[in-house]
Parts: C-alpha cells; structure tokens; sequence
C-alpha cells in the first residue's frame, strides 16, 4: 500500500508539472499573436517556401512556445514507436512537425497546447480512481494513543500497532485500526466502510473499523487488525485492483488500437494528395487523434465505482459491472441476508421428565464453541437465564447437520432432527402432539448419552427493506429470485412468502447451493449469489456475480466474492444493477459522440472547411464533453437514503413476547 501511495504522488507530481509547462508554453504562443498586433511585419525566407512577410518577433516566440509544448508529445511518440506500441501522439507530433515545416509556428504552438490539453484531462480523469484511495488513506490516523502497562499513554505511529495493543480513542478522533471496544461508549461514524450516513452506537465488546470517526465518547480499543489488514486497507486494495482492470469493451478498442494510426495516416495521405494543401491533412491528423474514444469507458468506469463506493460497494474487478447489468437470477442466503441474522431463542421444548434448564445447559455447553448465528443465540439465551454451563471437550461442527461435543463424560448432539434421528437417536419420546414444531420456528434438537432431551426453538426477523428491494428487483426484470437455506420447510416458507421469492429451497447443504448454481447457469441465466461471506464461500465464487453482505471486517466475504456491499442494506442490489446499465448506455454515448466527432469534424478537415487551430480546440471540446458525460455519473444513487434497523432489547423476541423456561405443557 505504501508503494502503491508513493506512485500516486509521484504520477500527481508530474501531471502537475506539465501542467505548468504547457501554460508556460501556451502564453509564449499567446505572447506571439500580441506581437502581431505591436511590431511591424518582416520578410522572412522559409526553406522551400516564397518569400512571405511576417513578424520576426512573433514568429520567434511562436517557435519557442511550440518547442517547449510539442516537446513531451515527440518524447512520447517516439518511445512508443521504439517500444513497439502504437499511441495517438504519433498523429500529433506528425501534424505539429508539418506545421512547423512550413513555417506555421503559431498553428504548431496552438494545436500542441490544446492537445497537451486533452492528455491532462484523460491524465487527471485516469488519476480520479487513485484519487478515492488517496481520500481515504487521510481517513487513517497516523498516529495513534497507546496505553502502556502502567496505565499511561504514549504516541505511536498508527502502522506499528499490532493485535493485542490497547489505543484510547477520543471524541474526534479516527479509529487507528480494527479492534474491539473493550470500555466505553460512543457513537461512531462508519459512513466511508458501510455508506451509511448515520452513526451508530457502539458498546464494550462491539466491534470497530480503522478510519471510521468517533463522534462522542472516549474508548479504549483492543486492536485485532492493522495497517493493510483493517477493513479499510483491504477497501483501499478493492478500489487499486478495480482502477487496474478492465471491461470487454476497453479490451476490444485495445485490440484494434494498433491499427488505427496507420489508417488514419494513409487517409492523411490521399487527402494531401488530392487536396495539395498540407493543412487538410494537419487538420485532419488533429482531429483523428481519438482522445474522445480513448476516454470514453475509462471515466465512465471511474465515475460509476465512485458512486458505488459512497454508498459501500466495493467491486473488484469492473467487468463485474457487465454481469450486474445482465442478471436474470438472483439466488439469496436466508439468514443473514434476507432476514437480520439476529436469531433469539423464543421456545424450549423438553421431553418428559427433563427440565427446561439442563436442557438448556445441555445445548449452550457445546454450541458457546461455534461461532454460527444459532449458537450465538443459544450461548447468549444461556447467560441471561444464568444457567451453569459445563466444559466441553472433543467439539466437531458438521456443516448444514449440527454440533457435536462431550460433556461430563457423555456425548451431547444439537442438530437437525433428521441428523439426530440418523445417529441412532430414539426420538419417540417427542412423538406426542403436544412437542410438535410450530409452523415457521427454526428447531434444534438436543441428544445426550443416546437420550433425546428435547427441541430449543428460535425465530429470525426479515429484514424490513428487504422486500421492498426484491420488488425493485422484479421491476427492472430480474424474475427468478430464489431462498436457498439449511434451515427447515416451514422456516423457510415463510420468509420466503414474505419477500415474495419465486422460490424457494430449505434443508440444503452447501453442496446443494452450488449444484442450484450450476443448475441455473446451465439453463443460460445470469446469476448473482447473495450470502453473508461467512458459509456461503462456494457458492459465492460458483455464480457469475457473488455478493457479500454486510462484508465490513468479513475476511472470508472480501476473498470470496466478486462485490463487497460493506452494509446490509439490500436496497444496494437494484442499485448494483441500474449502476451497471447506466454505465454502459454512458459508455456508448461516449462512443457514438466520439466516432461521430471524428467523421464528421474529419470529413470537414479534409475538404478544407476547418483550419489546424480550430481542430484543436474542437478536439478538446470533444474531450471535455465526454469527461462531463460521464461525471454525471457521480451522482447517481443519491436518492438512496440509508436504512437503519432499530435495536432491540436482551428482553425482546421476534415475536414481541419474552422467553420462558418453562416446559411447554
């Protein structure tokens, strides 16, 4: 990352200084039309050419203006020619040259400064990418307040933190690195991570990213992730990778770039020839350089991931932005995605003769090992209820089945149904009617020593935007929008009736998800996958767009999918999608304007109807139409206020009651 900022500065650096030697050089040419007006005429001899009457001093600083502006473009085009690669400035310096062969410094002078002109627009446009990862490289602190042993504070440099060391952040201050608060309270804004503009209240034990604003209170921070690690380094190499690729198109003007030069001079060529005046052909050459066509994708790229990154998408390569704009299927992960991920234990079944609380206990022993929603829920409905938990030992997670572990000597399992009853476990003890499952509750089953014990129910709210998004999903023609979760049928069709999936698939393994994937490519649909990054690996990386949810600080999201949406916002999936299709039809606006530019300003050049200065100042017009074009772009997405869920309280079920631990009679 270090390397990567010293090459911004540097390329900034330089971009700058021909900045101020082209203005040096354009008011030399300047300088030499005022000298016109001031000193008489002189007869000058031009090699080959009659004698013509001019101003000495006129043509004197036109050729030193021309000089010094044409300069960098002849540097330019001559390492291209000896490197092999064929460039627009070999058409510049040919029409400068042949301006200046026969004696026309001030047209030389003038097209090479508004040509330099051009190269600074596509220069600082090609820069404007960087220019986020500078924006946010200032976010990071670089120094930072370590707490020493003792107790006091000493000042460190930022980068030279490591996990473990504890930063007290003060009201004001940015976050120096990932960590987690381990005392205080304070509101803080995550809006350069997630795209969320409002703060969010944040408590001992939550979690915090480098580069985000603390707003109120003082914290004292365990640091877990620095430097390029922090979620904010892995954004900033997001945003460098992004700026570094290419879509299909930018690929294919690539492929047909080399030709290019050599036709247009041919035509240069047949124009001089049938014309016999060298000016056509200097006109012509101006207007051909295809600074339009050349910067016709590239800003509107840049534009399109500046919008995308002030809302939190973060797209690692933009030809990614070809299959959102394609998109005919949408698979989603259910928890964590379509629903908040913030499981509650609202019921607790035990069989005959068992009591709610080791049941409880039971389950809470071995699932405070993993680290899935479920057991999140269950370890934590556990500590409100006080109950004592035992040690457990020889712990196994069986991915999409359950938990295994011993306890007190005896094997406990807390799992599906269906994988209980397959390790020989009798459940007729909770044939009864009265232990049946609620429609819609997701159950766990619990087993020790051979024994059922019983079933812990939980429930999961949806998210409240979540359907509106799938809605606007449907509008812009995205039509299969299909729920894939482990969980059971009933859960399932639930959340699925709710946001209104076309359909629907429960009890699945990760195996399942992918082969749903490939089912769908095979019948020609575009698909994106959306999970939460944590489970989802697979069949994230098997759909042709894998977008991570909630992805901030998720090491697994950042590595697995194709788009990162930093919040949990689905509102950002029509967005990704209506992104995708405004950057194309930007793209072929660009192009359009850009090949007509050339054939109709071209066509003028040839018949004499436009002189060299004017093609150059038309040349660059064309430039900044389409830098202007595209920088509309930036706006876009404005109108998407962010969403914020309200926190609810320890007491509070997704039913709105409170949990029992009585046994269900």
């Amino acid at each position: 990352m270090a390397h990567d900022h010293i090459s911004i500065q540097s390329e900034t650096g330089r971009a700058t200084a021909k900045m101020a030697a082209t203005m040096l050089g354009g008011v030399l040419v300047l300088a030499s039309f005022v000298a016109d007006y001031i000193f008489p005429a002189q007869s000058l001899i031009q090699p080959g050419i009659e004698h013509t009457s001019k101003n000495l001093y006129s043509s004197i600083l036109a050729a030193i203006g021309a000089i010094l502006l044409a300069t960098p473009l002849m540097m330019h085009a001559a390492h291209c020619l000896f490197s092999g690669h064929m460039h627009m400035d070999e058409l510049v310096a040919l029409a400068i040259l042949a301006a200046m062969a026969i004696g026309e410094y001030q047209t030389a002078g003038v097209v090479a400064f508004f040509l330099l002109i051009s190269n600074l627009i596509e220069t600082r446009t090609a820069l404007g990418a960087r220019a986020a990862i500078e924006g946010l490289i200032r976010l990071t602190p670089t120094r930072a307040k370590r707490l020493r042993a003792d107790g006091g504070e000493e000042e460190v440099d930022a980068p030279n933190l490591r996990p473990g060391d504890v930063v007290v952040v003060r009201p004001g201050d940015n976050v120096p690195a990932d960590g987690q608060i381990v005392k205080g309270n304070s509101t803080i804004n995550e809006a350069n991570i997630t795209g969320e503009s409002l703060p969010v209240e944040k408590g001992a034990g939550d979690e915090v990213f480098g580069g985000t604003s603390n707003v109120t209170g003082a914290l004292q921070v365990r640091v877990t992730k620095a430097g390029a690690d922090t979620t904010l380094g892995r954004v900033q190499h997001l945003i460098l990778e992004a700026e570094r690729t290419k879509i299909p198109l930018m690929r294919l003007m690539d492929q047909y770039a080399a030709w290019y030069t050599p036709v247009t001079l041919m035509v240069a060529g047949v124009v001089w020839f049938f014309t016999h005046d060298p000016r056509n052909a200097i006109s012509l050459l101006v207007i051909a350089c295809p600074c339009a066509l050349i910067l016709a994708t590239p800003t509107a790229i840049v534009a399109a991931l500046s919008a995308a990154s002030r809302l939190g998408v973060y797209v690692k390569d933009v030809s990614n932005l070809e299959w959102a704009r394609k998109l005919t299927a949408v698979v989603f992960d259910k928890t964590g995605t379509l629903t908040t991920g913030q499981l509650a234990v609202t019921r607790l079944t035990p069989a005959p003769d068992v009591d709610p609380a080791d049941l409880l206990a039971a389950a809470a022993s071995v699932e405070r090992l993993s680290t899935h929603p479920v057991a999140r829920a269950i370890a934590a409905m556990a500590d409100k209820a006080r109950v004592q938990l035992a040690e457990a030992t020889d712990f196994q997670e069986v991915s999409g089945k359950g938990v295994r572990a011993t306890v007190g000597g005896q094997p406990i399992l807390v799992g599906r149904r269906t994988w209980i009853s397959e390790l020989g476990v009798d459940l007729s003890a909770m044939s009864d009617e009265k232990f049946a499952e609620p429609e819609g509750l997701s159950t766990l089953y619990v087993a020790r020593g051979g024994r059922v014990l019983g079933w812990v129910g939980l429930e999961d709210r949806t998210r409240p935007e979540a359907r509106a998004a799938l809605d606007e999903l449907r509008q812009i023609g995205v039509r299969q929008l299909i729920m894939v979760t482990g969980d059971r049928w009933s859960v399932a069709r639930r959340v699925a009736k709710e946001m209104g999936c076309s359909d629907v698939q429960a009890e699945v393994l990760p195996q399942d998800k992918l082969a749903l994937v490939d089912a769908l490519k095979a019948r020609n649909h575009v698909v994106a996958v959306v999970g939460d990054g944590v489970n989802d690996a697979p069949a994230l990386a098997a759909g042709n767009l894998g977008i991570a949810m909630g992805a901030a600080g998720t090491d697994v999201a950042m590595n697995s999918a194709s788009v990162a949406l930093m919040s949990s916002d689905l509102r950002r999936l029509p967005f990704l999608v209506r992104l995708s299709r405004e950057t194309t039809k930007v793209i072929w606006q660009n192009l359009i304007f850009g090949i007509g530019f050339i054939v109709v300003t071209g066509a003028a050049a040839a018949v004499g109807q436009v002189n060299p200065m004017i093609a150059a100042v038309l040349h660059t017009v064309s430039s900044a139409v389409v830098v202007f074009n595209s920088a509309r772009m930036v706006r876009f997405g404005e109108h998407l206020e962010p969403h914020v869920l309200q926190p609810r309280t320890m007491q509070e079920t997704p039913g709105g009651g409170r949990v029992s631990l009585q046994a269900v009679s």
